[in-house]
């Protein structure tokens, strides 16, 4: 692949034509291949802008949606979402690791498809939307992929519905009898846990909900639940 179709491909995932297609190309240089190839300059100071860019955006977007938490849960809730295991998923879905400038050595042991390496380049391309135009299109790639998974969070109790009663309800109307819910995850330290919750009902497939509280993820993870058997009901 040469650089002008690397560049187009990628900027097709984004949705977002640059103006200068060398910052989109600097976004994807490993230091392993600038090394080999003499060049100056890798992806590392792009990284480095597009992560505080990313805290800003993600920060933003969390008081937005949800401005009764306190400081203590939106940071619980900032670190989950710009942690390296949650932005890796959206790095695979640009397919990122296809359009890397690897040295020979990363390219021989799976650098395409190291989660550190595609982390980085996440953020760095969020740093070269912004250095080509200005915080617009940095603001729509994150809105693209946090928002939807920000609103499915269960925040507590006292603010959230309660789905649980509400999906017994429907599984007992449907003889599908009792949904089963499962700890399925717990990231961060003991003070600041972010709980992943999943459900499975009858034979089908696990559905997952995530939360501040293991309450409040069964209700995310039942509302979840729920709104799987009205897709179904419609389908």
């Amino acid at each position: 692949m040469n650089t002008m179709e690397r560049a187009d491909r990628l900027e097709l995932e984004l949705g977002y034509r640059f103006s200068d297609p060398n910052l989109l190309e600097k976004a994807l240089v490993h230091r392993s291949y600038a090394h080999e190839r003499n060049l100056d300059d890798d992806n590392e100071q792009l990284e480095f802008l597009g992560d505080a860019i990313l805290g800003f955006l993600v920060s933003d977007l969390l008081c937005r949606t949800y401005p009764t938490l306190n400081e203590g849960q939106l940071s619980k809730l900032k670190g989950f979402f710009v942690s390296a295991a949650n932005l890796v998923k959206y790095a695979e879905r640009i397919h990122l690791g296809d359009f890397l400038l690897l040295g020979k050595g990363e390219e021989k042991t799976g650098g395409r498809s190291k989660p550190a390496l595609l982390v980085n380049a996440f953020e760095a391309v969020l740093g070269a939307l912004y250095r080509d135009g200005g915080m617009e299109p940095a603001l729509r790639m994150v809105e693209r992929f946090f928002e939807p998974q920000i609103r499915e969070v269960g925040v507590g109790e006292a603010e959230i519905l309660d789905f649980k009663t509400a999906l017994q309800e429907a599984l007992q109307s449907k003889g599908l009898g009792r949904a089963r819910y499962t700890v399925a995850g717990e990231t961060g330290p003991d003070h600041q846990k972010l709980f992943t919750v999943e459900i499975r009902i009858a034979d089908g497939p696990p559905v997952c909900g995530v939360g501040l509280t293991k309450k409040a993820a069964e209700q995310a993870a039942a509302r979840e639940a729920l709104e799987t058997l009205n897709r179904q009901e419609v389908g």
